[in-house]
């Protein structure tokens, strides 16, 4: 059977190699991977014979198990960790009989559950690392490609004065960079092992506990914490707000796309896909595929953070049902992410961008948004409430004369006594007055580079 997930929307809404690292087999060999390191630590030690650590650890195959019967086992346990160890001293015994009661010597459940869990993550860090990367060498190309290309900039969905398109994906841009210095940050606290025993103490394991938990941190190589963790769980939560945030920026790209995409802006467009046309998608259409997923995730990821947040409060040494609530949230969070980066990254690249039409929208409101320039102009003349005052009032009579500014301008006494026509033609022309765009790429993508080169 396929433990990789069989959903319809799997495809659509997550990363293939995201969901092989939480199915059911990467849960399950985090799981074993850890009773096979446990093991090699504590023979290490001497705490148990070093001659069964290779029947055990030839054990922690999850292909060696039936995942059918161990969901059975789970139902009836309440966890994952105790019907494997189970399965895991049977298979053992039959490679070396007694030798499966040296399998699990001092840890419990949670122990192997969360160990096996950081371990999963960890692959799933670097898949996300990976992928943010890819990302942002995308946005940084598709930036440098058009700073200079003008477009409206939008407040409350109106026109403003002029950016660049170059400037707007430098904001992706300076986004995705910030998460990836922020998973790099957060990378030492999340990855640590967990190994606590019964209540944390490992009371269990004697004078021998503490040079074990060091070993078994080496051997999984992961970081060894100042103490167990089982009911502090930050260390997942603030992961998981990162994966949160991830998701909100990756939104942003999505909305952004899918506006400029309307059939009456017509700006930006995600490439083509395989399937549009179709009876339900006619062909003049230009859906916004890939978007769609990015502002889903965005939609939904906030709930399951809320759900890792809520949990946090746990009871003593051990949580009941609040613990429970994080191991499919979590997983579900990542997957959730490495969908809408993968659809980031299948749109970036491909962007099809139609100048003649950003320059055509640029033109809707006959100068109108470009009103800000000239008044900036005059302000240094006739002062900045005069200035504002005088622009406002040409604003308002080119509307209810459906002129041009520039008309309205060039017949104002007021304004053509302090700048001439050319004067005037420089300020309403879109391109002279794109501030600090060029600049804003320049660094967005410096922050990159130098990012990437760590």
């Amino acid at each position: 059977m396929n433990r990789s997930g069989n959903q319809l929307f799997d495809r659509y809404f997550t990363q293939t190699a995201m969901r092989e690292v939480f199915s059911d087999q990467g849960r399950v060999q985090g799981l074993l991977d850890f009773e096979a390191a446990l093991a090699r630590a504590q023979a290490t030690v001497g705490a148990i014979p070093a001659e069964v650590v290779g029947d055990i650890a030839a054990a922690c195959d999850a292909a060696l198990y039936d995942f059918d019967a161990l969901a059975v086992a789970i139902g009836d346990a309440g966890d994952a960790a105790m019907p494997l160890v189970r399965a895991l001293r049977t298979q053992v015994n039959s490679r070396n009989p007694g030798a499966g009661r040296y399998v699990h010597v001092g840890a419990n459940s949670q122990d192997a559950m969360d160990s096996g869990l950081v371990l999963q993550l960890r692959s799933a860090v670097a898949s996300l690392e990976q992928t943010m990367a890819n990302l942002g060498e995308a946005l940084a190309q598709q930036a440098q490609r058009h700073a200079n290309l003008p477009m409206a900039g939008r407040i409350g969905l109106q026109q403003a004065t002029p950016i660049t398109l170059g400037a707007k994906i430098a904001g992706w841009l300076g986004a995705v960079t910030r998460h990836r210095q922020r998973l790099k940050e957060l990378k030492p606290r999340l990855l640590c092992v967990q190994f606590g025993g019964t209540s944390g103490s490992l009371a269990a394991l004697g004078d021998m506990a503490f040079p074990i938990a060091e070993a078994l941190a080496k051997e999984l190589k992961l970081n060894s914490p100042d103490q167990p963790w089982h009911t502090q769980r930050d260390r997942l939560v603030e992961f998981a707000t990162l994966l949160g945030l991830i998701a909100g920026s990756l939104g942003k790209i999505g909305r952004d796309i899918s506006l400029l995409m309307q059939t009456e802006t017509g700006e930006v467009f995600e490439p083509s896909a395989a399937g549009e046309g179709s009876a339900s998608n006619p062909s003049h259409t230009r859906n916004p595929l890939g978007a769609a997923v990015m502002i889903a995730a965005a939609t939904r990821a906030p709930g399951l953070v809320a759900t890792l947040l809520s949990a946090m409060p746990q009871e003593h040494e051990r949580s009941l049902g609040l613990w429970h609530a994080e191991w499919e949230t979590l997983p579900e969070l990542c997957c959730l992410v490495s969908g809408s980066l993968q659809q980031a990254l299948a749109v970036i690249p491909g962007l099809e961008v139609d100048a003649a039409r950003m320059k055509h929208n640029l033109g809707l409101t006959q100068g109108r948004a470009q009103a800000e320039a000239v008044s900036t102009a005059l302000s240094g003349r006739i002062g900045r409430d005069a200035a504002d005052q005088l622009i406002e009032q040409c604003c308002r009579r080119a509307v209810e004369q459906s002129q041009p500014l520039r008309a309205i301008l060039g017949a104002e006494p007021a304004v053509s006594a302090q700048l001439s026509a050319q004067a005037l033609d420089n300020l309403l022309e879109p391109a002279h007055y794109l501030g600090q765009s060029r600049r804003w790429v320049k660094r967005a993508v410096a922050d990159h580079q130098a990012f990437s080169l760590r």
